[in-house]
């Protein structure tokens, strides 16, 4: 049971930490007033890093996690990307266009919205989360005071 709980809370972390990346590659995108969907990979590559820090055992857990976050942030950043658009077209706020349109009608403009290339990008971040969630952490020696 303790095993199970702990695995809830590693997914349960990974998808935590995939949407607050996706708001952090929110900033960027907004400032240059443009998508970066290239931003896919050194996001993967950071959240793998974050990821074997606090997963324990083998390393395929790791990698797991890290290309779930990675794939949650490249949804959650399209979601955003189209609700900031709505928002901008429409004259509201941003959390007042969320709340309206809501979920389903987001994920399908995120989804037309999408070009070939966008997928590229996310399916590379997702492969650079995985290569580097499976390498295993580096040691570091503790000195003795």
């Amino acid at each position: 049971m303790r095993q199970i709980v702990g695995e809830c809370f590693a997914l349960l972390c990974a998808v935590m930490l995939g949407l607050a990346a996706g708001a952090i590659w929110l900033l960027p995108t907004v400032f240059l007033h443009r998508p970066l969907p290239w931003l896919a990979i050194p996001a993967g590559w950071l959240l793998a890093v974050a990821v074997r820090q606090w997963v324990q055992g083998s390393g395929w857990r790791a990698a797991l996690l890290a290309g779930l976050a990675t794939a949650v942030a490249s949804v959650y950043i399209r979601i955003l990307i189209t609700a900031v658009n709505i928002s901008a077209m429409m004259g509201y706020g941003l959390i007042d266009t969320m709340r309206t349109a809501g979920l389903s009608m987001l994920l399908d403009f995120a989804h037309i919205s999408m070009s070939p290339l966008d997928i590229a990008w996310s399916i590379a971040g997702i492969v650079t989360a995985i290569i580097s969630g499976w390498r295993a952490p580096r040691r570091r020696a503790r000195t003795v005071r």
